[in-house]
């Protein structure tokens, strides 16, 4: 009896840890992506729960050329319908690049970033078209020597692209019916001032629930305390 009821309260277990969690994936350009500004590197972390959706959005491409190497959008698609969708908070670090690429830091701000529908299960996060665009792009971080040597004018000393986000963005977002299992099913990524240009589709690595880890250990705890008081 005592065994039948260990395993039973095991399973029980293990099925509220996975229910109550988040579910994370992370997306990111194929390697040796490129668009009409160059290579290109870039990474959206997903975090689902309750009623919730956490992106996480980084440049990883070191020293750009061009802005058409700078992230401008990211559209989605999540497994499971939704009743409505909206950009509760976001946040970015200001960065202006001055000419001869030289840099200076800003505060941390609303990223400007609107959140809109594509029809069906996709979103769409974007600055284009936006008060804030075309500046707040998401600038990968400077090469060596801590300076964007490599920068032309669309990106040192330009005006109306300056002030970007520095290195990456979080957005998050309130969106009814999504829960701790619900996945992202495709992301792409965008690039430059000109909208559908220079877009990059991600690819998905195997996802990584965080329900896992937190099964795991709660297994492990309940197996030793199963293993206690069968002795």
């Amino acid at each position: 009896m005592r065994v039948k009821f260990a395993l039973s309260t095991l399973i029980v277990l293990a099925v509220c840890i996975s229910t109550a969690s988040a579910n994370t994936i992370t997306f990111t350009t194929p390697p040796g992506a490129t668009t009409s500004g160059g290579a290109v590197n870039a990474q959206a972390v997903f975090t689902t729960g309750a009623g919730t959706l956490s992106i996480t959005l980084t440049n990883l491409q070191a020293n750009p050329t061009n802005v058409a190497q700078l992230l401008s959008d990211l559209s989605f698609t999540l497994s499971s319908s939704f009743a409505g969708a909206a950009l509760s908070s976001s946040s970015g670090q200001e960065i202006t690049v001055q000419g001869g690429g030289t840099f200076t830091l800003g505060s941390t701000v609303s990223t400007g970033w609107s959140l809109s529908s594509l029809g069906g299960n996709t979103l769409l996060l974007n600055v284009l078209g936006t008060p804030t665009g075309p500046a707040h792009l998401i600038i990968g971080p400077p090469g060596a020597g801590n300076v964007y040597s490599n920068a032309n004018g669309s990106i040192a000393g330009n005006g109306p692209h300056n002030p970007f986000l520095n290195q990456s963005a979080t957005f998050n977002i309130s969106i009814a019916g999504v829960t701790a299992s619900t996945t992202v099913t495709g992301a792409t990524f965008s690039f430059g001032t000109t909208a559908g240009a220079d877009n990059v589709p991600g690819t998905p690595p195997v996802p990584e629930p965080a329900s896992m880890l937190l099964m795991g250990t709660g297994l492990l705890g309940l197996g030793g305390l199963v293993r206690r008081r069968l002795r």
